[in-house]
């Protein structure tokens, strides 16, 4: 429990209302009930503040005056309710002290009020700083570095020399450092190419379930600060996307690609190998990046659905498409010809 007064003092907003009011949780403005905050980011939402039933909510200073409750103000209520939820968040650390079945090798260094849950392995020469949490059935390879106050959910595989920074959080079974997907064609047999770099993990950094990094074929794939990425995507060998950048889930980035600063990728988006993407780039769902973006903005490629019938008649007209190029071209020049005569005869 939290008073709403302490909650805008931690914040720096202020309050309209009962500043002792008590706050246990947070909850929608539809769903809250008394005990609970709610928020209000979005004006569409404004005629909630008349029904809510929570404790208070919070709001700008201009929707202040509409609610009916106490009112916690902040210049961006959006991200007041992130705060709010890191104050309350109930969350249980991943483990909690050293599992007696955990395994470490003798000359791992291991910080202070590290914990290391059940069954996880930790090699040779690993260095694990103050408060790092390892959940269970974790794999850390052979000289990895986790510094201070980075968090592994469980079943998470970090490979050999893979350095991740401060106060990052990797999500359940990801796998930091795997192979990248680099091989040699001798007539038809596939010879593997050892990946000989890393991965670099900057601070701040949060990753999400399954998602696989590939360590680099002879640099390093890089992440740095601040990056966050959904569930299920994956990063190839020799990557590297720059500070701020958002990634949601099932998005891939194929080998040696650099990704600029505070770019935001939505779902399902495949970009391309060895290209460059600036800074401050939007890329929407479903969208195919296949050669270098050069000035920040916001694209898309993918297609919306239509009815299978109508999209079945578009897919048949696609085939002739080349044919229809030709054929307007040919057009075009009939007519340029018909329109040079008929200037002709008029001069």
């Amino acid at each position: 429990m939290i008073s709403l007064g302490d909650l805008a003092k931690k914040l720096g907003g202020s309050v309209n209302g009962d500043e002792d009011c008590q706050i246990s949780s947070l909850a929608t403005l539809t769903d809250a009930k008394p005990g609970q905050i709610a928020f209000l980011a979005n004006a569409k939402y404004r005629p909630h503040l008349e029904t809510t039933e929570a404790s208070a909510v919070i709001v700008s200073q201009a929707s202040a005056k509409y609610c009916q409750t106490n009112a916690l103000i902040l210049k961006n209520p959006y991200l007041g309710f992130a705060l709010v939820a890191q104050l309350l968040d109930t969350t249980p650390k991943a483990s909690n002290g050293i599992a007696d079945s955990a395994v470490i090798a003798s000359d791992a260094s291991i910080g202070n009020n590290v914990s290391i849950g059940a069954n996880s392995v930790i090699e040779n020469g690993v260095i694990l700083s103050d408060n790092v949490t390892i959940g269970a059935n974790c794999f850390i390879g052979k000289n990895a570095v986790i510094k201070a106050g980075t968090q592994l959910w469980s079943n998470v595989s970090i490979y050999h020399n893979v350095e991740i920074g401060k106060n990052c959080l990797v999500q359940a079974n990801t796998v930091i450092g795997s192979d990248g997907f680099g091989y040699a064609n001798d007539q038809g047999r596939w010879v593997k190419i050892p990946q000989l770099g890393s991965v670099i993990i900057g601070n701040n950094v949060e990753v999400g379930a399954c998602t696989t990094i590939d360590r680099g074929a002879l640099e390093n794939t890089i992440i740095a600060d601040n990056v966050i990425l959904d569930n299920q995507i994956q990063i190839a060998h020799n990557v590297q996307i720059g500070s701020g950048t958002a990634m949601a889930a099932c998005s891939v980035i194929a080998g040696s690609s650099v990704i600029g600063k505070n770019c935001t990728i939505a779902g399902l988006v495949g970009i391309n190998g060895h290209i460059n993407v600036t800074d401050g780039c939007v890329f929407t769902g479903m969208s195919m990046v296949t050669k270098a973006v050069k000035e920040p903005g916001v694209y898309s490629s993918g297609m919306p659905i239509l009815p299978n019938k109508e999209w079945r008649k578009n897919a048949s007209r696609y085939k002739h498409l080349d044919a229809m190029h030709k054929k307007m071209a040919e057009l075009e020049k009939s007519l340029a010809q018909l329109q040079d005569e008929i200037d002709s005869g008029k001069s």
